[in-house]
């Protein structure tokens, strides 16, 4: 499945044969990425990454949840996935990561719309969630910018490199909120 953003920009639903570009961004990009992203630091081969990858695409059908690549004129840029789909509840949560040289073009802010549209229209959810570590601006100022609700902060919530909790903020935004 194909996401298009823009002519230059679509999400592409994650592949076996992404393994490769996925390792190759976030082993050149170890100390941007692994500031904000926990799995950087366990992400040590390829083969970590393709497991990441198998465990997507081959996820029991009650578990599944959607992966995209980002690309740029077929290039691979970053990720950007649904995760803890809870169908009962009809919610779920955004995450998101954008190779350094990529940041500030809005790219990131044009996908995390495109996936809100494709949740609430496409999958029948009613609440999307966005959690960001509370000193990473440039990724709390996506949710910001697209009408999501500040809740809070959960405390301590992520696990960062270097055994650092950090506080996430939380965002929402439900469909009534279109």
């Amino acid at each position: 499945m194909i996401l298009k953003i823009s002519t230059e920009i679509e999400l592409k639903q994650l592949e076996l044969s992404d393994s490769a570009d996925i390792y190759n961004a976030i082993d050149s990009q170890r100390e941007y990425l692994g500031k904000w992203l926990p799995f950087v630091a366990l992400t040590k081969e390829i083969s970590d990454t393709e497991k990441f990858v198998e465990s997507v695409i081959n996820a029991p059908e009650d578990r599944f949840e959607y992966v995209f690549t980002i690309r740029k004129n077929n290039k691979f840029i970053g990720l950007i996935a649904f995760k803890e789909t809870d169908k009962l509840n009809q919610k779920t949560e955004i995450g998101y990561w954008l190779s350094e040289k990529y940041q500030k073009l809005g790219i990131m802010t044009k996908s995390v719309e495109k996936l809100c549209d494709f949740a609430f229209d496409t999958m029948g959810m009613n609440r999307i969630q966005i959690k960001c570590a509370v000193e990473n601006s440039p990724s709390s100022n996506i949710p910001k910018r697209l009408g999501f609700k500040f809740e809070g902060i959960e405390r301590e919530g992520e696990l960062l490199w270097g055994n650092i909790f950090t506080d996430l903020e939380i965002y929402s935004k439900l469909k009534k909120d279109k």
